[in-house]
Parts: C-alpha cells; structure tokens; sequence
C-alpha cells in the first residue's frame, strides 16, 4: 500500500480554513435572524387579525 494515497491521519489532515467557517457561521446567523422576524411578522399579523375580527364581529 502506498503512503500518499492513504488517508492522513486526522492530526495531519488540514484543518478548514477560518474564512470558510465564518461565511458559514454568518449564513446560519443570517437564515436564522430571516426566521425570527418572519416569525415575528407573522404572530404580529396573526394577532392583528384577531383585533381586526373582534373589533367588527356582530355582538
């Protein structure tokens, strides 16, 4: 068996570089803050809603 087409051993093996994991951190941060104020907007416009029905509902 050949040395060089073996695997490393995870010690020799090259770590991922630093700008690779901050874009990566950066993505999950920004589809997780897009969530949120989706959430938002929506639970807002949900009880906006049940103002609205309430405000015109025949009593």
């Amino acid at each position: 068996m050949d040395d060089q087409t073996a695997d490393p051993p995870a010690s020799r093996r090259p770590q991922s570089r630093p700008k690779d994991r901050e874009s990566w951190i950066e993505r999950g941060v920004a589809i997780r803050a897009g969530f949120y104020i989706f959430g938002t907007h929506l639970f807002a416009g949900f009880v906006w809603l049940l103002f609205y029905l309430g405000e015109h509902a025949h009593k």
